[in-house]
């Protein structure tokens, strides 16, 4: 049986443009999508903190070391700049393969750019 298990987070991007009129997707600094492992054209889904949107699109390169975050297309409704967001992508693995993995967490500063990066999560105290 196979589980969908968590690949990568890039947790608190803040969105720097939000395009109506562009073809559709999320487009992500390069140099983020390399240190995540996210593939472009990789569908992803991004969770936006401000407002409570959830939605599923799919990345596309920008430029390396632009700090940029688009949230294009249709889904330019549903984050605006300055927005901060979590994105997610997902992999499908057997369950003995599961129970040995750990997601690529990337933690980002307001500027987008790597604050620091992890491979799993605290316990959450109650």
């Amino acid at each position: 049986m196979q589980v969908t298990m968590l690949k990568t987070k890039l947790h608190r991007a803040t969105v720097t443009h939000s395009e109506l009129e562009y073809e559709g997707s999320c487009a992500i600094d390069g140099t983020l999508l390399d240190a995540s492992g996210i593939m472009e054209y990789e569908q992803i889904h991004i969770y936006n903190v401000d407002n409570g949107e959830r939605f599923v699109t799919y990345a596309i390169r920008a430029e390396e070391h632009s700090g940029v975050i688009s949230v294009n297309g249709a889904a330019a409704h549903k984050a605006d700049p300055g927005h901060i967001i979590i994105i997610c992508a997902y992999g499908a693995l057997e369950q003995a393969e599961a129970a040995r993995f750990n997601p690529r967490l990337i933690y980002l500063a307001d500027d987008n750019t790597i604050k620091r990066t992890a491979n799993t999560i605290p316990v959450q105290a109650a």
